[in-house]
């Protein structure tokens, strides 16, 4: 059965690549751009997927939106992490159903919304974030898409420690990932990851070389992901002139058991 649009659900309003929005729709109100206006007493009622007419006459495409179109999409003062290594952290580091991870620094909260949605109702995230202002912004956006049930956010210097014991992995995004590293491995069960996203070479250098200098790591790698769209058409099918290329690069280890 279709599922259908209700007041005060979100949209993902499409009108081509480079034009899009999500929207609150809320009963007797309207989305208003340069191509026309739609009433949400229009959607409301009818299934995600449909196309509807502007009063101007320009066709929108009305989806639910999926998690790359939420992270995308958050108010951020920072650099979010793009999905292709988003989902790449999630596998890599073991997160799903269940899992208790910790997350520093919380930033925008793209990746914490990303990560609640992978542990589901039975997991938890808790994130740790140092400045007030952007974890005050971030707790805005997630209060706006989270499940916040999913999520503990700590205002708190990650390095002064972490209040949770046996994890499920470490997650973080912060510029100094190497001062963390012990701290890290108190929290993680044994055998399990943390996973560190750095913007620079410089950085992960400093990350692995922490990690490779303690007995208490083991299966250290770095990878990068890069993402490059296909333009289809007939007869003329070629990559895009642009892609993602990079974002970060992912270091991962796992946590060795003290005997």
């Amino acid at each position: 059965m279709s599922e259908l649009i209700q007041d005060g659900s979100y949209v993902y309003i499409f009108l081509d690549a480079k034009r899009t929005w999500i929207r609150k729709v809320q009963k007797g109100e309207s989305f208003h751009s340069n191509k026309g206006v739609i009433a949400y007493d229009d959607l409301i009622g009818r299934p995600f997927g449909i196309k509807i007419e502007s009063h101007s006459g320009k066709v929108f495409q009305i989806h639910r939106p999926s998690q790359t179109d939420i992270q995308t999409s958050l108010g951020r003062n920072t650099q979010i992490i793009y999905s292709k290594d988003a989902g790449i952290i999630l596998v890599e580091a073991g997160i799903g159903g269940g899992s208790r991870v910790v997350e520093a620094g919380t930033g925008s909260g793209a990746l914490t919304w990303v990560l609640s949605e992978a542990v589901g109702p039975t997991g938890q995230v808790y994130t740790y974030e140092l400045r007030e202002d952007m974890f005050n912004s971030a707790m805005k956006n997630l209060e706006r898409y989270a499940s916040m049930d999913r999520i503990t956010m700590h205002n708190k210097d990650i390095l002064e420690g972490i209040k949770e014991e046996n994890v499920d992995a470490v997650v973080l995004d912060m510029a100094t990932p190497w001062l963390v590293v012990d701290v890290a491995h108190r929290a993680l069960k044994p055998s399990h990851f943390i996973a560190s996203y750095s913007p620079t070479i410089e950085q992960v250098m400093k990350t692995s070389k922490a990690l490779g200098e303690s007995s208490k790591w083991g299966m250290i790698k770095t990878l990068e992901v890069l993402q490059r769209e296909i333009m289809v058409r007939e007869n003329k099918t070629r990559p895009t002139t642009w892609m993602i290329a990079h974002t970060g690069y992912m270091t991962f280890a796992r946590s060795m058991a003290i005997e």
